[in-house]
Order: structure tokens, then C-alpha cells, then sequence
């Protein structure tokens, strides 16, 4: 049995839905709190045990690859300023996990971005984790999706339960919950951004997929949607047809940080956590005239 080693972080895309503020600094690098987007997904990864990255980037991405490398100028100051705390952490962040990169040169797609980092994957199965999607629980997400790729060795897709007034915004599986494990569904059909009243259920796929190599040959035979894209859903839809496919309904809270309302809920609930700014901030919140 293959383990699960290395995860796919697509982070090509231009993030128009926060522009102005993506103009010059990718959407990945938006802080929440203190972290940047794509530093919460990263740090999942590695505590589900994963030991390699491969970052799908395009133009204008280099501060993502600027994060994950030495700094030695800003460690040499903290250190001769006596910031002992702060260079821990600003080095844990260089040495957390081995990064590799490979460039989207055309956005064509999440799809097509999976299909970028083919090379650098291998024969092996792998993770695929989007930044837009923060997960907190306490069994990392992906880690808990692991268990069930080793359980049936067979790809595993992220899904959680939306309004259906929401479900075009989304792919959706049709599927049947397992006996043994309600969360787990057998996957029967999956539609990329359906019809509100053509939804074959409210399970939506999130930002997290178990993939096994031969997602690779489907990703380039699928055909461009209208918009000109190569749909991931729409190469898994075409490896059901060769192989079992299972959805995976996840424990935890999901925040939608690729869109504003979101992003700002997201901060909230994370600066709330936190043991240094949690009280006074939940002060401050009690003391606004809402």
C-alpha cells in the first residue's frame, strides 16, 4: 500500500475577488491574524504527516516562494535585537516541510494546474489542497481523508453540506453513505456548478482531494469547459467511469477564505483563538454599538 507523501498546492490564480489588495501581492499571501492564507493550509498538511509540497504558481507569485525560504537579513536582525520568539518562528517557517514549485504559465483551470506538477508527483497518490478553504478541526482535515484512502485505496474528495441556494457555486456528488461509515459516500455522479433545481444533492466539494496518479491521463483528455477550462470534477467524473471514487464528509469548520465575507468571518474566529489577543479582542467586539 502507497502512503500518502506529497500534496499539490494550485496558487496560480489572480485573485480578482480581493483586488485592489491582489493587484501586486498574491491572494495566498493575505494574512489572517499573522499568517498568510497558504501557511494554515501548509501547516495541515504537515501535521497529517505529509513531507513534501509541490506549489502550482504563476506570474507575480513570487512572495509565496520569498515565505518558504531563508531570510537570512530578517533572522540576523532578530537575533542581534534579542527577538528570540519571533526567529523560531520565522525560521520553523522555512523548515517546516520540503517545497517544491512548478509555474502555471496559462490559467486554464484547477484542472489543468493539478495537471502542471504530473512531473514532479510521480507514480504515487497524492493531496491536493486549496488555500481557499481553511479547515480548522482537530484531526487535520486531510489527515482524516487519508484514513479513508487507506481503507478503500481509491481517490477521496473533500465534501460538506451547503444551503442548495448555494450549490451553483460548487461541484456536487451524488453518492450513497457507506454502512460502516456514514460520512463516507460511494461516489455515483458528480456535476461541476450545477442548476440550483438540477443538484443531485447538497454535498459540495471543498478544497481537499486524496488523488491517485491515473487522474494525470483523464486531466488531458478532458475537454475545456465553455469557459475555456479544464474542470478537475470533470476528470474525476471521467476516472468513475475506470474506478471507485468516495466522498468524504469531514469533521471540523471550513471557512470560505476566497471571498470576502468569509475571509473577514475566518479572521474573527481565528483571533478570537488566539490566547494573546482572544480577551481583549472579545472585549472589543462586546463594547460595539451592533
Amino acid at each position: 500500500m502507497q502512503k500518502v507523501r506529497k500534496a499539490v498546492f494550485p496558487a496560480a490564480g489572480l485573485g480578482t475577488r480581493f483586488l485592489p489588495a491582489t493587484k501586486a501581492q498574491p491572494k495566498e499571501m493575505l494574512p489572517l491574524v499573522d499568517k498568510p492564507i497558504i501557511q494554515y493550509v501548509i501547516e495541515e498538511a504537515v501535521a497529517a504527516g505529509l513531507t513534501s509540497i509541490i506549489i502550482v504558481t504563476g506570474r507575480g507569485k513570487n512572495a509565496i516562494e520569498d515565505h518558504f525560504d531563508v531570510s537570512y537579513e530578517l533572522e540576523q536582525q532578530l537575533e542581534a535585537r534579542g527577538k528570540t520568539e519571533l526567529l523560531e518562528e520565522v525560521r520553523a517557517i522555512s523548515s517546516m516541510i520540503h517545497v517544491s514549485y512548478v509555474r502555471q504559465k496559462e490559467l486554464l483551470g484547477l484542472g489543468h494546474a493539478v495537471l502542471m506538477a504530473r512531473e514532479l508527483v510521480g507514480d504515487e497518490p497524492f493531496a491536493v489542497m486549496l488555500g481557499d478553504d481553511i479547515i480548522d478541526s482537530e484531526v487535520p482535515c486531510i489527515k482524516q481523508m487519508i484514513g479513508v484512502f487507506e481503507r478503500h485505496q481509491a481517490p477521496v474528495i473533500a465534501v460538506h453540506r451547503v444551503p442548495r441556494t448555494e450549490l451553483s457555486a460548487y461541484g456536487v456528488i451524488a453518492g450513497e453513505a457507506q454502512a460502516d461509515d456514514p460520512r463516507t459516500y460511494q461516489i455515483s455522479d458528480l456535476v461541476e456548478k450545477p442548476n440550483i433545481d438540477e443538484a443531485p444533492s447538497d454535498l459540495a466539494i471543498i478544497g481537499r482531494y486524496i488523488l491517485t496518479p491515473d487522474i494525470f491521463d483523464e486531466l488531458e483528455n478532458t475537454p475545456r469547459d465553455v469557459g475555456g477550462e479544464i474542470q478537475l470534477t470533470n476528470g474525476l467524473r471521467a476516472l468513475r467511469q475506470r474506478r471507485p471514487l468516495y466522498g468524504y464528509r469531514f469533521s471540523g469548520t471550513r471557512h470560505d477564505a476566497g471571498n470576502k465575507l468569509g475571509f473577514l468571518k475566518a479572521t474573527v474566529e481565528f483571533a478570537l483563538k488566539r490566547k494573546d489577543l482572544g480577551g481583549p479582542f472579545r472585549e472589543y467586539l462586546r463594547s460595539l454599538q451592533l
